[in-house]
């Protein structure tokens, strides 16, 4: 199976709630999205619509399943700042917890990679939640950890996780 990919659609107020669907469907299956659950709808919308009020700025890449199922969102972020206009942040890297474990994770990664590289960039960066094994998910995709501040993220009293950074260097790998 593949994904059918979408870079900047069409936000539509039908594609915006398919995306906070999802985004709350990860974000109870215990995804690292900006959220602990249990969460609602309506809290991840409001998280959604700072994001989707940036798009034109920042990018928006989904993914289709084969039946047509929206199964994985990203944003690509634009970093506003001349001086680091040469790469990318990538902000809420999602599948849908329907298609986890189908390989649809990398596809996204390596779609958002290609793109990248036909606007020639130079790099990709993203931040994660340590505690889930994230890193080497995304090592399997050629990112490198290039920086940890340890206990930076509170999900709960008394449980602090590392906030993670993590780095593809598109110039030192070839396509």
């Amino acid at each position: 199976m593949t994904l059918r990919f979408v870079l900047d659609p069409e936000p539509t107020p039908e594609l915006r709630a398919e995306i906070v669907a999802l985004w709350t469907d990860v974000s109870n299956a215990g995804g690292a999205v900006g959220f602990v659950p249990p969460v609602t709808t309506d809290e991840v919308a409001e998280v959604a619509e700072r994001h989707f009020a940036e798009l034109g700025t920042d990018r928006l890449l989904i993914g289709y399943e084969p039946g047509g199922r929206l199964a994985a969102v990203l944003f690509v972020e634009d970093m506003r700042f001349g001086l680091m206009d040469h790469w990318r942040m990538l902000k809420r890297v999602m599948v849908h917890p329907d298609f986890q474990g189908l390989g649809y994770g990398a596809e996204l990664l390596a779609e958002a990679e290609r793109v990248a590289r036909d606007w020639g960039l130079d790099g990709l960066r993203l931040t994660l939640r340590g505690g889930h094994g994230l890193e080497k998910f995304y090592g399997r995709s050629g990112y490198v950890e290039v920086g940890r501040v340890p206990g930076a993220i509170r999900v709960a009293p008394g449980d602090d996780r590392d906030d993670v950074t993590m780095w593809l260097d598109l110039r030192a790998r070839a396509v």
